[in-house]
């Protein structure tokens, strides 16, 4: 994900990305445990989704304060 997409979308949207995403890290850590994990390259790219999304909503807060 590209964070210029990330930007063009709702707060909402991206509230609810957030959740989904979290929740994927989560099924992948517990499929981890399991040792049923296909690509271990997506912990790295869900994080880093994660981040962005969580860099943009601060961003919009701090915005929003200001103005």
């Amino acid at each position: 994900m590209k964070a210029k997409d990330l930007r063009a979308q709702s707060t909402e949207d991206l509230i609810l990305k957030e959740k989904s995403l979290k929740k994927d890290l989560f099924d992948l850590k517990y499929q981890r445990k399991i040792g049923r994990v296909e690509r271990p390259s997506q912990f790295k790219t869900i994080k880093r989704d994660i981040a962005r999304i969580l860099t943009i909503l601060n961003e919009r807060e701090k915005d929003g304060n200001k103005g």
